[in-house]
């Protein structure tokens, strides 16, 4: 029985992979989708920075509060 259900699951994870391939290779300039934020056209667009980029220029930016 778990013999034949994990040959099943390895069936359609299989599938999946296919069809990832055979999407890239099919479009033209064919490659992943970009998910990291910095790179990501869209968050560029909407002027959204990743984690790094945000804390260099509060870095940057920064000025003291005088407690005067």
């Amino acid at each position: 029985m778990i013999l034949k259900i994990f040959i099943i699951v390895t069936i359609l994870i299989s599938i999946a992979f296919v069809g990832l391939a055979i999407t890239i290779l099919i479009k033209k300039n064919g490659k992943f989708p970009e998910i990291h934020i910095g790179r990501n056209k869209a968050m560029k667009e909407k002027g959204i920075h990743c984690a790094n980029t945000t804390d260099y220029l509060d870095r940057k930016n920064y000025r003291p509060i005088s407690t005067k």
